[in-house]
């Protein structure tokens, strides 16, 4: 005899937390940033769809894009090779679902992370120095590296995404903590 369910519904349809609770990835919609788990926590969410821009002023999007060449099937550098990033330092703590042949979900990738949207804001914002950090040091003008290196040095990461959290422009749908 089958087993009743829900119109559309998948039973084996799933995705393991890093804290350990399973989640349906249609829970997940294009607006979520965090998603308040059961086990008490939130949980960064994160699609392949959000600009990268949720994490770094357009100019420096834009530079990233003119500098980094992607050699997958991306256009440009952008939100899966920032998480990418993220995943390969945070193996653990980050999951993945492919719902790039799932026509139910607006995404092709959704990540979900141990840590809150703040953290990982912080987090991907790190990573990112060190990317530039380790670019410049391969640079062969000296004072651009003596340049570089001292803006570091005052350089704030919490600072940075404090201000930039609360400039960010939340009037599009889709740019609202949910």
């Amino acid at each position: 005899m089958a087993e009743p369910r829900i119109p559309g519904s998948d039973p084996e349809r799933h995705l393991e937390l890093p804290c350990g609770q399973t989640i349906d990835p249609h829970d997940i919609d294009l607006g979520m940033r965090e998603y308040a788990c059961p086990c008490g926590e939130s949980h960064a969410a994160v699609t392949d769809v959000h600009p990268p821009s949720r994490f770094f002023p357009e100019s420096l999007v834009a530079v990233l894009q003119e500098t980094i060449e992607t050699d997958d099937e991306f256009d440009e550098f952008g939100t899966p090779h920032l998480m990418g990033v993220v995943l390969e330092e945070f193996p653990e703590e980050v999951v993945t679902y492919d719902g790039s042949d799932d026509g139910a979900v607006g995404y092709a990738m959704v990540w979900l992370t141990d840590f809150d949207s703040r953290r990982l804001h912080e987090i991907v914002v790190e990573l990112v120095v060190e990317l530039m950090d380790h670019a410049v040091s391969h640079a062969d003008d000296d004072s651009a590296i003596s340049e570089f290196e001292s803006q570091m040095l005052e350089f704030d990461v919490s600072e940075f995404v404090d201000q930039y959290r609360a400039q960010r422009n939340f009037e599009r749908v889709g740019d609202g903590p949910v």
